[in-house]
């Protein structure tokens, strides 16, 4: 006997927000346009984070992110690649958060697939 199977796709809705594009006129966040460097968590945009120099950055900068202790924080260096100082990755190793570096177009779709997975994650993201 053979029997039919129907199956019916559902889009699963979560709160989380939604990074819509990353471009030369700034990151789309759900409807908003947010210009110049950004943070934000799968439920909050932090804003506007401080303009320091990637070659500048220390693990005070990320305090804000850190005290909603996420697994994993996503740092976007704009329109290319480019790594923060090696004392940062130690200290995001030595909290037993990881950090993971890449350009800001490949940050925000690596965070809405995590976010939308339900994982703890942060994102800072430079401009393209």
């Amino acid at each position: 006997m053979v029997r039919e199977a129907q199956l019916k796709f559902t889009r699963e809705l979560s709160s989380t927000l939604t990074i819509r594009s990353v471009g030369e006129d700034g990151i789309r966040i759900n409807e908003q346009l947010w210009l110049g460097t950004i943070a934000l968590t799968p439920d909050e945009v932090i804003g506007q984070w401080q303009q320091v120099a990637l070659s500048d950055l220390v693990i005070d900068d990320f305090g804000s992110l850190l005290d909603d202790s996420p697994e994993l924080v996503i740092l976007g260096t704009g329109t290319k690649s480019q790594f923060p100082p090696r004392e940062l990755m130690f200290a995001f190793a030595r909290r037993g958060v990881g950090l993971e570096v890449m350009d800001t177009a490949a940050a925000a779709r690596t965070f809405n697939v995590l976010a939308g997975e339900g994982r703890r994650v942060a994102a800072v993201l430079y401009p393209a």
